[in-house]
């Protein structure tokens, strides 16, 4: 009790009632120590009690039952289950607490309940039935499959060969704001004008060599399979003694059969490899369209479309002075094979263990 009192990190209730035992072990009454200590009698006489009869656990608060539950386990656990269903069958899936308790009352599972009573329950579960994640499913059956193969491309390029990350990016409108940007102050972001000028759209073709960082780029006004049969061009042009494996997606103009006819004219070095559905995130290429984004096209102001044009290609020109390749570090599913993945050059289990010393 004596530690309690003179630790300056104890709370103020704990010293209180520690002085108060204390001072009557020395003998003083009841009356003397509610006057030092300016307390009533009755507090006083309460924790000497305590203290006399089990010491300095006597001190403690003891457990309070509180007010017992007008909603059951089973009414929260069909409240959560409530809240979990569609708001409506053919039409918006997210319920309200109004119409969670409007259910709840019409079913029979609570008499009466508040909005607020409700969202704690809710919150107990780690449920928030108004929020949405998107969420993006791939159904192509051979998903682990071709992730695996663009995985082995990206982590080696085969001997002789290069590695295309190759995708369009279209609809890159050239806006030009009417008014200047207010330049940012302390504690105040910068402030842009919302009106703003189009002066029409540019179509972006880019291939990324995964394992140098190079790139080449090109730029129009539309991106049909003429443009990609031309682009394609100038990059058999670039790799004019290689054989180039090339990851794109599944788009219509990607699938066409006019690729065939491409590869015979120039000696069968092409390899297209198609990303599964619905997962761009395999294609390198999408990483750098992210930083081009936010370098060339974020908060920009373009006066025509020459100038998006013009600065475009400059990007790509000017990182193409000192590339440097993404670190993939994705290495691909485990199969359904019952061998374990292991990573190029690395030893098996069983030789990584270490052979017993001799004594």
């Amino acid at each position: 009790m004596e530690a309690v009192v003179s630790q300056k990190t104890s709370p103020q209730r704990d010293v209180l009632r520690a002085r108060i035992a204390l001072m009557a072990d020395r003998g003083s009454s009841t009356h003397a120590i509610a006057e030092v200590l300016n307390v009533s009698q009755q507090t006083v006489t309460k924790w000497r009690r305590q203290a006399a009869l089990r010491g300095k656990d006597g001190l403690q608060e003891a457990a309070r039952s509180g007010r017992p539950r007008r909603i059951s386990d089973v009414a929260r656990l069909q409240l959560v289950a409530l809240a979990c269903e569609v708001a409506e069958p053919e039409g918006r899936s997210t319920p309200t607490l109004d119409e969670i308790r409007t259910k709840a009352m019409a079913q029979g599972i609570v008499t009466g309940l508040s909005r607020s009573h409700l969202c704690d329950i809710l919150q107990q579960a780690d449920l928030r039935p108004h929020k949405v994640r998107m969420w993006l499913h791939s159904p192509d059956p051979e998903f682990r499959e071709k992730v695996n193969v663009i995985c082995g491309l990206y982590r080696k390029a085969p001997e002789g060969g290069v590695v295309l990350s190759i995708d369009e990016k279209t609809g890159m409108q050239a806006i030009e704001r009417k008014h200047l940007d207010r330049p940012p102050r302390s504690g105040r972001p910068r402030r842009q004008e919302f009106e703003y000028v189009r002066h029409g759209t540019q179509a972006l073709i880019a291939a990324l060599d995964v394992h140098t960082g190079r790139t080449l780029a090109a730029c129009g006004d539309t991106r049909t399979q003429t443009d990609l049969l031309t682009f394609m061009d100038k990059v058999a042009q670039a790799y004019p003694d290689q054989a180039v494996h090339v990851v794109w997606d599944n788009l219509n103009t990607h699938r066409s059969g006019v690729w065939e006819a491409f590869n015979e004219r120039h000696g069968g070095r092409f390899r297209f490899h198609f990303t599964p559905l619905h997962a761009s995130w395999v294609n390198q290429i999408e990483l750098l369209f992210g930083i081009f984004a936010k370098r060339v096209l974020r908060n920009a102001s373009h006066t025509s479309i020459g100038h998006l044009q013009r600065r475009t290609l400059t990007w790509f020109s000017e990182r193409n002075e000192a590339p440097r390749p993404f670190k993939w570090s994705f290495r691909g599913y485990h199969l359904q094979t019952g061998e374990p993945k292991k990573a190029p050059g690395r030893k098996s289990d069983a030789q990584t263990r270490r052979a017993p010393r001799s004594r």
